[in-house]
C-alpha cells in the first residue's frame, strides 16, 4: 500500500485545550517557568507543543520527490530504482496480468463500440452484457432487449492485449466509466482482469504528479511505473488481493490516465526490479525527509528530497490534545526516547513515551504519527535535551551515493512481514474493505521494533500478527478498549477479534 503524494501543502495540527492542565515537561524542560522538573506548573489553555519533522509518509523504499528531484539531476529511471531499491536487479514481468477489485462498483453492465466476448461468444457492437452470478446478459444496447443469456463470470474485449484503441474498452452502462481489459464478478465483488501495463496507466497519475513530465522528471515517471508494476506483482506473489485503493495502490482505470504517465508506463514496459529471482515488495513513499528508513532495502541518503514540500515541517499540537490522544490524562511530558539516527534530530522516532495524571504510555513512532496525525514518524519534540537511544535499523549501500556498510535484512523479518502482508489483505477483504469496520488505511503494514511482529492501522482500528498468536482485528469500541488499556505495549499481541 503506497501514499499519494497530492496535497503536500504545508500544515500544522493544532487542537483546543479544555481548562486547565498540570506540569508539562518536554525532553526535560519545564514548562511555564518552574526551576525543576518535579515542581507543579499550570498550563494557560490554549498551551501547545511544537514537533519538528522531515518528510510525508513511511520513508521505505523509493520517495517520490527525491525520485523527482534526482530526474532534475539527470538521473535515469535506472539510477533511480537502483539508489532506492539497493540489492535489487532489473527484469521482466513473467505474468503480467492482474485482478484488481473495484470498490466503487456494484454490478457489471458493459457495452463496447468494438464489440466484446463473453462464455466464449461473440457480442456485436451495439450489443451490451450484464453479469448476475455466473449467467451473462446479453441485450440490444444498455437496458435494451434481450438477445440471449450465457454462462459466464466475465466479459472480455475483442483483444485482451495491453494498449488497446479507445473503441475496445470496456464501459460501463450508465456512467461511462471506461476500463482497460476485463470485467467480472468474483466472490459477489466487481474485479477488473487486465496487464499490468494497462494497470500502472491507471496507478501512476494517482500515486505520483503528472506534471513532473513537464518540469524535468519523465525518469521520475518511469521509475514510479516500475515500482508500481513491481509492487502489484509482488503483492500478488504474495497471496495479496489488489482493489483500488491506497491498500494496495490507488487505482483511477481509464478516468484517471493522463498522456505523460501512459508515456512512462509505455517506455518502461513489462519492466521490474527483481530480489532473488523474484518481484521485490518495491514500496514508495512521497517524501523521505532526506533519509529513507530502511526495511526490506538498506536505508540510504536521499538527496532528491530537497525539493520536497515536505522535506521540513512543524506541527504544533495542544497538550491536552497529546495526553487525549495518548490516554494518559492531563499531559506532564513527552518525549522521543528511542530514534533511528538516520539524519537530522537523530532520524525517525522509534518510540515515544508519554506520561500524564492517568498513567504512562509508550508507542511506536508510526503509533505516534497516527496517533498526533503528524506526515511521519520522523519527528522531535522542539526543546527536547536528552537525546534518544539510538536504535539503527540494518543499513546497507546503495548503487549510488555514499556507503553506509553492509546490509542483512534478516530472511526471518522479511518472511514475517510478508505472511502478514498476506493475511491482512486477506482479512481486510473479507470484512468488506473500506466500506468494513476498519475503513482506509492509514499505513502499510510494519514490523514492530522489536521484531516481534507486524502491525497496520487504519481509520477505525488496527490489525496485528505475531508467529504465536496469528493475526487478529481490533475495531470500534475494541480498539478503544485496546488503546485505553496501554495497547501492545503493555497487553501485548491479541489472542481474538474484537470488533465491537
Amino acid at each position: 500500500m503506497a501514499r499519494r503524494i497530492r496535497a503536500r501543502n504545508k500544515r500544522t495540527i493544532s487542537f483546543a485545550v479544555l481548562g486547565l492542565a498540570p506540569a508539562l515537561v518536554i525532553g526535560g524542560i519545564m514548562i511555564a517557568g518552574s526551576p525543576t522538573e518535579s515542581g507543579p506548573v499550570s498550563l494557560s489553555a490554549g498551551s501547545e507543543i511544537t514537533l519538528i519533522g522531515h518528510g510525508h509518509g513511511h520513508g521505505r523504499g523509493m520517495g517520490q520527490w527525491g525520485a523527482f528531484g534526482y530526474a532534475k539531476r539527470g538521473w535515469s529511471a535506472a539510477q533511480i530504482l537502483g539508489h532506492y531499491y539497493g540489492g535489487t536487479t532489473a527484469g521482466k514481468a513473467s505474468n503480467p496480468e492482474v485482478s484488481v477489485t473495484l470498490t466503487k462498483q456494484g454490478s457489471v453492465n458493459v457495452r463496447a463500440d468494438a464489440g466484446m466476448r463473453v462464455g466464449g461468444q461473440a457480442v456485436a457492437p451495439g450489443q451490451a452484457v450484464s453479469l448476475s452470478g455466473t449467467t451473462a446478459t446479453i441485450t440490444n444496447g444498455c437496458g435494451g432487449a434481450v438477445v440471449r443469456s450465457v454462462a459466464a463470470q466475465f466479459v472480455e474485449p475483442v483483444n485482451m492485449a495491453a494498449s488497446r484503441p479507445a473503441n475496445e474498452l470496456l464501459t460501463m452502462c450508465g456512467s461511462n466509466t471506461a476500463y482497460r481489459g476485463a470485467l467480472g464478478l468474483d466472490g459477489g465483488r466487481v474485479v477488473n482482469k487486465l496487464n499490468v501495463d494497462d494497470y500502472v496507466k491507471g496507478v501512476i497519475p494517482k500515486e505520483s504528479s503528472p506534471g513532473w513530465g513537464d518540469q524535468g522528471g519523465m525518469e521520475a515517471l518511469k521509475a514510479q511505473a516500475i515500482a508500481a508494476r513491481t509492487y502489484a506483482l509482488a503483492a500478488i506473489a504474495g497471496g495479496k488481493k489488489l482493489d483500488d485503493t491506497q491498500n494496495s495502490q490507488v487505482y483511477g482505470a481509464v478516468a484517471g490516465e493522463d498522456p505523460r504517465t501512459n508515456a512512462a508506463a509505455d517506455a518502461t514496459a513489462g519492466q521490474i526490479r527483481l530480489s532473488g529471482g523474484k518481484p521485490a515488495f518495491t514500496e514508495f513513499s512521497a517524501s523521505t525527509g532526506g533519509f529513507t528508513a530502511g526495511g526490506n532495502f538498506p536505508a540510504v541518503v536521499d538527496d532528491g528530497d530537497s525539493v520536497a514540500p515536505d522535506h521540513n515541517w512543524t506541527a504544533t499540537v495542544s497538550a491536552g490534545s497529546i495526553g487525549s490522544a495518548f490516554g494518559v490524562g492531563a499531559l506532564q511530558s513527552l518525549q522521543v526516547i528511542e530514534a533511528n539516527g538516520l539524519g537530522a534530530e537523530d532520524g525517525r522516532a522509534v518510540k515515544v513515551r508519554a506520561v500524564g495524571s492517568g498513567g504512562t504510555k509508550e508507542v511506536t513512532g508510526e503509533e505516534a504519527r497516527t496517533l498526533l496525525q503528524l506526515k511521519s514518524a520522523w519527528f522531535t519534540v522542539k526543546g527536547q535535551t536528552t537525546r534518544p537511544k539510538i536504535v539503527k535499523p540494518q543499513v546497507g549501500s546503495s548503487t549510488m551515493g555514499g556507503d553506509f556498510g553492509s546490509v542483512d535484512l534478516g530472511s526471518l523479518a522479511d518472511t514475517l512481514l510478508s505472511s502478514a502482508q498476506s493475511i491482512f489483505a486477506g482479512r481486510y477483504t473479507e470484512l468488506g474493505g473500506v466500506l468494513g469496520p476498519l475503513g482506509n488505511a492509514v499505513g502499510l503494514p510494519t514490523l514492530t521494533p522489536d521484531g516481534a511482529g507486524v502491525i497496520q492501522m487504519f481509520d477505525r482500528g488496527m490489525m496485528l500478527f505475531s508467529q504465536k498468536t496469528g493475526a487478529h482485528v481490533l475495531a470500534g469500541n475494541g480498539f478503544e478498549r485496546y488503546k485505553a488499556a496501554g495497547g501492545l505495549p503493555v497487553l501485548g499481541f491479541p489472542r481474538v477479534d474484537s470488533l465491537n
